[in-house]
C-alpha cells in the first residue's frame, strides 16, 4: 500500500526531504505541483547556506550543478539541450510547455528550439527550487552571454569564473577578453583559454582573491601583473623575462600589487634568474613551507628575502623544478605558523579562518 506522503505532517517530510540528493529532489519536483510547492518551502524555511549552485554552458550543453560540500564543481541536477539532440528511439519523451522531458538519466534533460532560452529556463528553475544565487560560472566562447545575463538577474556577486577553451579557434581571444573586461567574481577566476601568441589585454582583473591560467600563461605581460588586484596568482607557461621580474620586484617594492600574498610563475623552459642588486635581496638559508590551499603546501626552498618600503616582507624562491619556477610569499600581518608532523608551516590567517 503506498505511503501517503503528502499527507504527513511538513516537519515530517522537511526531514524526508534532508536526506535526498540535489538531483533526486529536482527529479522530485517535476512529479507534481503540491510536492514542488512542499519542496519550495523547505528550502526557504531551511536554505542549504553549505550549497552551491554553478550554471554550465559549455560544448553546447547547458547544466545545473549543486555542490553540498563547498569542495568540488557539484554534480548535474538539470541540463537543457538543443531539440536536434534529442533521441527518440531511445527513451519516451515527455513534451510539455514548449520543450520535452528526458528522465531516462539521474537528472532531467529538457530539449528545446533554443537551447540558450533552455539554459535560462532550467537555471531560473532550479535558483527558485532550492532559494540559492548561482555561485559559479563555466562557460565556452559559446557561453559569454551568460556574463551580464547573471549580472542582470542577481544582486549577489559571482564567486567564481571558470573558461574552458582548450582547442584553438577563430572566437577564443575576442571571448577571453570580453571575459576579463566584464565578468566579475569575487572568490576565483580559472582561464583555460588557448589563445593566440599574438593576443593581448590592456585592461586591469580583479578584485578577486584568486587567479589560475593552467598552461596558457603565455599572453600576461609585466603590465597585466602590475595591474592584476589579486591576492593569490598561479600563472603556468609564462613568458616574462628575468629582466620583467627585476621590475616586477621593483613595483612591490613601491607599494604596488599591495594586496598580493602569494605568486607563483612556472616557465616552460629553464630560466637563468639572475636579480639586480638595487633590489637589496637577503638569503634566508633556509626552506618554508607555505599552506597555499587545503591540502597544497608549498615549499620555498632557499629563498631569499625582500622588503617593501612599508615594511611587509616577502619571500622568493627559484630553485626548484629545474629552475622553471618562480615564488613569491607576501608575509602580510596575521601570518600563522602552524605545527603539523614535526614540521612548522604559515599559513595566512584569512585563510586559517576558512
Amino acid at each position: 500500500m503506498p505511503f501517503p506522503v503528502l499527507r504527513t505532517p511538513f516537519v515530517v517530510i522537511s526531514e524526508i526531504i534532508s536526506l535526498l540528493e540535489p538531483n533526486e529532489i529536482v527529479n522530485a519536483s517535476f512529479c507534481s505541483k503540491n510536492l514542488k510547492s512542499i519542496l519550495k518551502k523547505h528550502f526557504r524555511q531551511r536554505k542549504p547556506s553549505k550549497w552551491r549552485l554553478f550554471m554550465r554552458d559549455c560544448d553546447s550543453c547547458g547544466q545545473v550543478n549543486i555542490d553540498k560540500w563547498e569542495c568540488s564543481r557539484g554534480v548535474p541536477v538539470l541540463s537543457a539541450k538543443h531539440i536536434l539532440e534529442q533521441n527518440e528511439s531511445d527513451h519516451k519523451l515527455v513534451e510539455t510547455n514548449g520543450y520535452k522531458r528526458d528522465f531516462s538519466s539521474e537528472f532531467p534533460v529538457l530539449y528545446f528550439e533554443d537551447r540558450v532560452m533552455g539554459l535560462k529556463m532550467i537555471v531560473e528553475y532550479a535558483t527558485d527550487l532550492f532559494n540559492l544565487d548561482i555561485y559559479g560560472l563555466f562557460i565556452d566562447t559559446n557561453g559569454t552571454w551568460a556574463i551580464n545575463w547573471i549580472n542582470n538577474r542577481q544582486e549577489k556577486m559571482l564567486e567564481c569564473l571558470w573558461t574552458v577553451n582548450p582547442d584553438y579557434n577563430s572566437n577564443v581571444d575576442e571571448a577571453l577578453d570580453y571575459v576579463l573586461r566584464n565578468a566579475r567574481a569575487s572568490d576565483y577566476f580559472i582561464l583555460e583559454d588557448n589563445v593566440s601568441d599574438n593576443f593581448r589585454f590592456n585592461g586591469k582583473l580583479g578584485p578577486i582573491d584568486y587567479l589560475y591560467i593552467p598552461e596558457t600563461g603565455h599572453w600576461v605581460t609585466l603590465q597585466n601583473l602590475m595591474n592584476f588586484d589579486i591576492v593569490k596568482i598561479i600563472i603556468e607557461e609564462s613568458r616574462l623575462s628575468v629582466s620583467d621580474l627585476n621590475s616586477f620586484l621593483r613595483h612591490w617594492q613601491a607599494g604596488g600589487s599591495h594586496r598580493l600574498t602569494f605568486l607563483e610563475l612556472e616557465f616552460k623552459n629553464d630560466m637563468n634568474f639572475e636579480f639586480d642588486e638595487d633590489l637589496e635581496l637577503v638569503e634566508t638559508g633556509q626552506t618554508i613551507d607555505y599552506l597555499l590551499s587545503e591540502g597544497e603546501i608549498i615549499q620555498l626552498n632557499f629563498g631569499y628575502s625582500i622588503q617593501r618600503m612599508d615594511g611587509v616582507k616577502a619571500t622568493i624562491s627559484w630553485k626548484s623544478l629545474e629552475s622553471r619556477r618562480f615564488l613569491m610569499v607576501v608575509w602580510h600581518e596575521g601570518v600563522q605558523p602552524i605545527h603539523q608532523n614535526n614540521h612548522i608551516i604559515y599559513i595566512h590567517q584569512e585563510d586559517l579562518l576558512e
